[in-house]
Parts: structure tokens; sequence; C-alpha cells
């Protein structure tokens, strides 16, 4: 058997399909984002201008996050010390997950070490809990959610992208005593169009099944205190799960669940992703729980945010750029192919210092390659204006398509 024949043929095939991955080596400069430092392909670095990062609103950078995780460390040093149960429930973790509690309403929260690991946990956990159980999980969850479903081991019924008729002919396909699931997200990251969060509650109490929601994208970003979709359009109160990150509107790391606290009990004693994982360092809690509470009382960073996606929007429709549809603070440029995607990409990082990822399958479907772009308060109309002027002037040099 010869091993490494079948690795070359495997990276060989993503080379040949055009999306090959390639992960920039960049450095932050901290208090000056979206300004950045790349050293790929250079004698040093070479300043560059970030536009695609999901540390949405800068909170990464926030002088209260950077000073609440300095005195975390000189306070209680870098680790946590092990799992929850070991030696990782310091009393950050427990006050973070207050908050998250309080942000979202809810009985309880539980913090994992990522949005992945929570959707993984959570949902795994929770169907083999179910017995029979039955998920219908949105035909564009995330890769974590479906992980989570796969792994559970239960029956799944996808549903077609939104389409509340194919939501309910299939819930009403299924036995009225079998335990269901609805699994969906509040903001699709990639299209960055928004769930009929009411709708969906409405059928799932019409048909006895809980609600499971994905708000990675949306918590910090939405509401008056930053609880996302949910909390915006006062559903939160209808939805049995709801599900978040700290690694993107929140500026650091981590993921978690608030729900009720039977559920939580549950998640936490069963969860093989939450019991036998090393916690999130106490430094990092401590960052989450400034920029949670910074976000819950201020709306400036949102407001900004909003602000700069929709000035991006405008200048790419004016320009004639394909600009996708879409009703958040995501940006996506349609091109339709994966060479020329990551040929755009690595343009725009050469000549013009502009960083953003080419977006390729299987994040999304194949002949709907991309670029997504996700302006923050910190990028200016100048900024942008730049961006446009070089991405006309790399698509007439392509040759590309323009909106019609």
């Amino acid at each position: 058997m010869n091993y490494e024949h079948i690795f070359d043929q495997a990276i060989e095939r993503l080379h040949s399909e055009g999306r090959y991955r390639v992960f920039i080596d960049i450095l932050r400069n901290k208090g000056a984002y979206p300004n950045a430092r790349c050293f790929a392909g250079h004698n040093g670095p070479k300043p560059i201008t970030v536009w695609c990062s999901n540390d949405y609103l800068a909170m990464g950078q926030h002088p209260e996050v950077i000073e609440a995780m300095e005195e975390a460390l000189h306070d209680v040093g870098a680790g946590s010390g092990g799992t929850r149960n070991i030696g990782g429930n310091t009393h950050y973790h427990i006050e973070l997950e207050r908050e998250l509690a309080d942000l979202h309403g809810k009985e309880g929260a539980l913090l994992f070490t990522s949005g992945y690991v929570s959707n993984d946990a959570t949902l795994s956990t929770l169907a083999k809990l179910l017995p029979g159980c039955v998920i219908f999980s949105d035909e564009l969850n995330h890769a974590s959610m479906i992980a989570g479903i796969r792994n559970s081991g239960c029956e799944k019924k996808v549903w077609r992208h939104n389409d509340l008729e194919h939501l309910e002919e299939l819930l009403a396909a299924i036995d009225p005593a079998v335990p269901k699931l609805i699994a969906f997200e509040s903001v699709y990251s990639m299209d960055g169009d928004v769930a009929p969060i009411h709708e969906v509650c409405d059928l799932a109490e019409k048909y006895n099944a809980l609600t499971y929601i994905d708000e990675v994208h949306a918590v910090g970003m939405y509401g008056p205190r930053g609880g996302g979709i949910t909390d915006r359009d006062e559903a939160a109160h209808r939805i049995d799960i709801i599900e978040g990150t700290l690694g993107k509107a929140f500026g650091v790391m981590g993921g978690y669940i608030a729900t009720s606290t039977k559920i939580i009990d549950c998640i936490r004693s069963y969860a093989p992703g939450f019991i036998f994982t090393t916690s999130l360092s106490p430094v990092l809690v401590a960052g989450v729980l400034a920029s949670v509470r910074h976000l819950k009382s201020s709306s400036e960073e949102r407001d900004g945010q909003q602000r700069s996606a929709a000035t991006m929007k405008r200048m790419f429709r004016d320009a004639g750029l394909p600009v996708m549809a879409s009703t958040t603070h995501i940006v996506p440029l349609m091109v339709g192919d994966p060479v020329r995607a990551k040929q755009i990409s690595d343009i725009l990082l050469a000549e013009y210092g502009a960083y953003v990822q080419p977006i390729n399958f299987p994040t999304v479907p194949r002949g709907t390659e991309r670029l997504r772009f996700t302006p923050g308060p910190a990028h200016t109309e100048e900024m942008m204006r730049e961006l446009t002027d070089a991405l006309v002037e790399i698509w007439e040099r392509l040759e590309l398509r323009q909106a019609a």
C-alpha cells in the first residue's frame, strides 16, 4: 500500500478543481484594525487591509477586552487546568455563563471551546437522549450542525432553505408521538439572509417540536443588547436552545448554548465534547466577559458596522459588480468559478494590499464560488472606494461578467 501516493492524489484533486486552500500568514496590528501585516511571499511584513474577518465589530481589538485579559492573566495564569470537572470551572466561566443566559433570557448557559464543538456536542447528545428523535435540518446549515446531527445517529430530514411549506410537509409526515427537533440558523453567513424565526416557531408549536437555532453570525450584531436576530425580532422566548459563538462579533474564542437548566444539566452530563475537553482558558473567558458586557450596553459598534455594510453594498452595485442580495452585514460578491475566485483574491492581495479569502466548495455549492466581504465599523469610505476601484479593474482585466 503506497500511502504517500494516496495522500498526493487527494491533494492533487483539490488543485485540479481549483479549491486547494491557502492560509495567509498575517499578524493584525493591535488597536489599528483592519490594518495587518502579511508575511507570505514578502521580504518582511507588508501592510495590508483585512476585509473578511469574522471579528465583525473589532472587539478583539477593544481596550476593555484586552485590559480584562491582561488582568486575568496576571491574576490566575494562562490555562484552566483541565476539564471543568477536574480543574477548569473557574469563577470567570460561571460569571460568563450567567451573562450569556441573561443575554438570551434563558435559565442558564453552557460554555464550549468553540462554536463548532457546541453544535456538534449539543445536537449529537440531545438526539441520543430523545428516543427515536427525528431532526429537521435546513439545507444550508453549517457543517458543525450537520456533523452533530450525523453523530447523533438519528433520522434526519433536510428541508429546503427557509421553505416553510416544505418544512411543514416533512413535519406532518412524522408520527405525532415521535420526538422532533428543528435545527436552523438565524443569519446564513454565505448568502447573508435571515431565517423566518417566528414562522418556524409556529410550526414547532403546531407539531410539538423542539427548536434549536444557531446564532453565531448574529450574536453581538443584532438586537438592543446584541442577543442576535432572536433578540431583534423578540423571538428568543420561543426558541428552546440558542447556540452562539464567542469568536466572531465578541472577538475572542469559544462557543455556548443558552437554554433551560434541565437541558444544560443533560448536555454537561452526557456530551463527550464537553466532558472530556480542557475548558477555555480563564484569560479568554475574561476577555469575552468584558466584550459581552460592553455590547449589552453599547450599540455604537453595531450601528457602525451596519453603516459600513450598507455603504459597501451600494458602492459595489453602483460600480456594476455582481454583489449578491443580502439583508445583513455579509457582503458576498459572486464569481461562480473557483479558479477565478482564487485569482481575484491573489491579485487583490499582491497588487492592492487587500485581503479577502475566496469561498469555494464545500463551504458553498459548486458554481457559486464567491468573495465574502465583512466591512466593519473601522473600515472607512475611502478604503471601500479604493477596494471597489480595484475590483472593477480586476473584473475588466479578467473579462468577468458584471452585474445585470
